[in-house]
């Protein structure tokens, strides 16, 4: 079976806390959460590393290229 597929599967199991969202926005920021943790994993980045290093540097960036080194698959430690 492909990885990504599974790594799917886990989430769709978890499927029953979006209904405690919140609101639209909220399950949102959720799924955007949940995606950058699951493109960590499948980069070998711990998530919890990976989260402490990018807010340090967003506050950093000017341009959107500087936005888009800060994604999982881009990201230089």
């Amino acid at each position: 079976m492909n990885i990504q597929f599974l790594r799917l599967c886990v989430a769709t199991h978890k499927r029953k806390n979006w209904l405690f969202s919140g609101s639209p926005s909220g399950a949102k920021a959720g799924a955007i959460l949940y995606s950058l943790i699951e493109t960590c994993k499948a980069n070998n980045i711990e998530p919890y590393q990976y989260f402490c290093e990018m807010l340090h540097r967003i506050r950093l960036c000017k341009s959107e290229e500087n936005y888009l080194t800060l994604l999982p698959q881009n990201f230089i430690f």
